[in-house]
């Protein structure tokens, strides 16, 4: 299972960023609404250098993830980006959008389960349906409410894994969110 890490949106925090680094994630999204594009550099290259080993993506910025040879997270409304340039992570939140999405090399469905602000949540049957019928492709990582206590519901053949904010960065031993989160996906 690839769990990523979404941060926050409230700033760098290095002790709090290499807690969620050494945790066991296979990637990290910097989703830093609030940094600019220089603190936000300085940021990747950071994690680069702390975690090489981590998968890395930023939010909206095709200029830094240029710049720090990471992805580029296009949320809705993100123009369209040429194939080949960098990996594109897209967010899924209807069935309808997967045809437009196919070639990206990742999908956050979301919410999978309810999020305070995030609309209705799809539910496992529904994430199930949809999963049965999507082909070889992307990468599919469900996003919203998922706990080491849902996971297991979410349990699929084409899904890839999961991505989280609240429930890594608000865990108090995200060492241990993340074993508790693999050890259910595995039951």
């Amino acid at each position: 299972m690839f769990i990523l890490a979404v941060t926050p949106g409230t700033g760098f925090d290095a002790a709090r960023w290499q807690a969620v680094l050494e945790s066991g994630v296979d990637g990290l999204l910097i989703r830093e609404p609030g940094m600019e594009a220089k603190a936000l550099l300085a940021a990747a290259r950071w994690c680069r250098a702390a975690a090489p080993q981590v998968e890395l993506w930023v939010r909206e910025r095709l200029d830094v993830a240029l710049a720090a040879g990471c992805g580029v997270h296009a949320p809705e409304g993100y123009p369209e980006i040429p194939g080949g340039l960098l990996p594109v992570s897209r967010p899924l939140h209807a069935e309808a959008q997967l045809p437009a999405r196919q070639g990206c090399h990742q999908l956050l469905v979301s919410p999978v389960f309810e999020t305070p602000g995030k609309g209705p949540a799809w539910g496992a049957p529904r994430l199930h349906r949809f999963l049965d019928t999507v082909p070889p492709g992307p990468r599919i990582l469900a996003l919203g409410g998922v706990t080491a206590d849902n996971a297991a519901a979410l349990r699929h053949p084409r899904l890839d894994g999961v991505a989280l904010i609240r429930g890594l960065w608000d865990a108090a031993l995200t060492a241990v969110a993340v074993a508790a989160l693999r050890e259910s996906a595995s039951r």
